[in-house]
C-alpha cells in the first residue's frame, strides 16, 4: 500500500482593489487588516492573492500607493513565516497595448519543503526561493504569462485593460496553474436589460472561451488550473427586474431636451416608486433588505453566466451574497450601492482536473466573501480555502489525456535528469535537475 499523501492547505483570493486606491489613507490599512485576519483564521500554508485594477481607475495618480500596499502585506506579523514570496504587478500604464492592471501575489509558508515555479521561457520549473517583487513593466519576467484580450473583443473602446496573468507551480509534487482574469463589465443597465445573454455577457463569454481555448492548446503543456478573478458575471437583469416589479406600473422618464430615456420607474397602486433603473442606477425602495437578506435566495437563480462553461469549469456551491457593488465609504461597508443589480462578479473557478487535486473532505473547503461587515471597496474579495494533495494531478484522468504521468530521460554526458509531462498532443519538459 502507498503512503498517505501529504496535504497542503491553500488560500486562493480574488480582489478587485481599484477603489481602495481612490481613498488610500484609510482604505489600504482597513483592507490589509481584514485580509490578514482572514489568513490568521484560516491558517493556510500557500496563499495566492489575485488583484484586478491595481492602482485604481486613476492609476496615473494612485499607482504610487501600490508599493505601500505590498509592503503592508510583506511586513506583517501574520505573514512572517511565509519565507518565499512572488509578486507580479503590471503597472506600466504608458503601454496601452500591454497594460492589464493585474497583480498576482503569492506567499509560501516555511513548512512547505518542495516548491518550484515555472519558467515560461526555458519551459521548465525552477526553484522558488527568497522574495521577489516584479513591478512596473513586467513584460520580460519569465515566470509569468500575461496577455490582453484581442482588440476586436472591445471594438467600441479605444483600449481595454482586460486580460489574464498566469503562473504555474509545483507544490510538494503537485503541478497546477493559477490564473488571474478580468473580464468586461456592464456599461449600461438599459443595454443589459435588452436580452439574455446581453451584449456584455456575450463579450465576456467570447473572451473566456478564447482564454480556455488558449489553455486547451497550451504550448507549455496542459496542467490543472484554478481560474480566479473578476469575471464581471451579472445576473439576468431583465428577469430580475420582472421578478421585482411583478404587478407594478412602468413609468418612462425622458430627458426634456432630446426626449432620450433617462430612467424607468416602477410604481405601485399608490404611485410610490418601488424600483428605479437608469443607465447607472439600480435603486429599490427597500434596497438593502432586498439584496442583503440571506433568506432571499431568488437572485441566485438568475446567476446564469457560469453555466455556459460547465464542460470545462466547476465551482463550489455559492452560498454567500453577491460580491458587487458595495458602498465605498468606510461607514457603509456592509451596504450595496444603488448603481447596479448586485451580482457575483468575483469567483474562484476550477478546472475538472484541478478539482481532483483537492482533498475530498468537505470540511476542508470554505468558499466565501471576505470582510462582510468591513469596507473593502466596491468589490468584496472572494476566497476559496481548500486542501490539496501532494504528488497528485499528473496522472489524473482528465481532458489532458495523459499517456503516462511522467517520463524520465537521463543525459549521462551532462549528468542531467529531465522529467517530461506527457500529453498526447504536446510533451513538455517540466523539470530539470543537474547533479553536482
Amino acid at each position: 500500500m502507498g503512503s498517505t499523501p501529504k496535504t497542503i492547505p491553500i488560500l486562493l483570493v480574488t480582489a478587485n482593489v481599484g477603489s481602495i486606491f481612490e481613498d488610500p489613507e484609510p482604505m489600504l490599512k482597513i483592507w490589509t487588516e481584514e485580509f490578514l485576519a482572514t489568513v490568521s483564521k484560516l491558517n493556510p500554508k500557500f496563499i495566492a492573492l489575485h488583484c484586478q485594477e491595481v492602482g485604481g481607475k486613476n492609476y496615473e495618480n494612485s499607482m504610487r500607493h501600490v508599493e505601500d500596499f505590498v509592503n503592508l502585506l510583506m511586513q506583517s506579523n501574520e505573514l512572517r513565516l511565509f519565507d518565499r514570496v512572488r509578486v507580479y504587478l503590471d503597472e506600466d500604464y504608458s503601454s496601452a497595448e500591454n497594460f492589464t492592471a493585474l497583480g498576482n501575489v503569492y506567499f509560501v509558508h516555511e513548512s512547505i519543503e518542495n516548491v518550484m515555479i515555472w519558467n515560461f521561457k526555458e519551459l521548465e520549473f525552477e526553484a522558488c526561493s527568497g522574495k521577489e517583487i516584479h513591478s512596473g513593466n513586467i513584460e520580460s519576467v519569465v515566470t509569468k504569462e500575461k496577455a490582453k484580450f484581442p482588440q476586436d473583443f472591445f471594438p467600441k473602446c479605444k483600449w481595454s485593460r482586460k486580460g489574464f496573468l498566469r503562473t504555474r507551480w509545483s507544490i510538494e509534487g503537485t503541478v497546477f496553474d493559477l490564473i488571474n482574469i478580468h473580464l468586461f463589465h456592464d456599461a449600461s443597465n438599459f443595454i443589459a436589460m435588452e436580452e439574455f445573454p446581453s451584449v456584455y455577457c456575450k463579450n465576456r463569454r467570447r473572451a473566456l472561451e478564447h482564454t480556455l481555448q488558449r489553455f486547451h492548446d497550451d504550448e507549455y503543456g496542459k496542467a490543472p488550473y484554478f481560474l480566479f478573478g473578476d469575471f464581471n458575471f451579472r445576473t439576468d437583469t431583465d428577469a430580475v427586474v420582472k421578478k421585482l416589479t411583478d404587478g407594478l406600473r412602468t413609468v418612462h422618464v425622458q430627458n426634456n431636451k432630446n426626449n432620450e430615456l433617462t430612467k424607468l420607474q416602477y410604481t405601485n397602486e399608490e404611485s410610490e416608486v418601488i424600483l428605479t433603473v437608469g443607465k447607472k442606477e439600480f435603486n429599490h425602495s427597500d434596497h438593502q433588505n432586498i439584496f442583503l437578506n440571506p433568506s432571499v435566495t431568488y437572485l441566485k437563480s438568475f446567476d446564469k453566466e457560469m453555466s455556459a462553461f460547465e464542460d470545462n469549469l466547476t465551482e463550489y456551491p455559492v452560498t454567500f451574497q453577491p460580491s458587487y457593488p458595495f458602498e465605498e465609504s468606510v461607514g457603509k461597508g456592509s451596504c450595496y450601492m444603488q448603481t447596479r443589480c448586485p451580482a457575483w462578479c468575483d469567483r474562484v473557478l476550477i478546472s475538472h482536473a484541478a478539482k481532483a487535486l483537492i482533498a475530498e473532505e468537505t470540511d476542508n473547503v470554505i468558499y466565501d466573501l471576505m470582510g462582510r461587515n468591513t469596507c473593502m471597496g466596491d468589490h468584496k474579495p472572494v476566497y476559496l480555502r481548500a486542501t490539496i494533495l501532494s504528488n497528485s494531478g499528473l496522472s489524473a484522468k482528465d481532458d489532458r489525456k495523459l499517456t503516462s504521468p511522467v517520463n524520465e530521460i537521463i543525459d549521462s554526458s551532462t549528468v542531467t535528469r529531465y522529467i517530461y509531462l506527457n500529453s498526447i498532443d504536446n510533451p513538455v519538459k517540466i523539470f530539470r535537475e543537474t547533479t553536482v
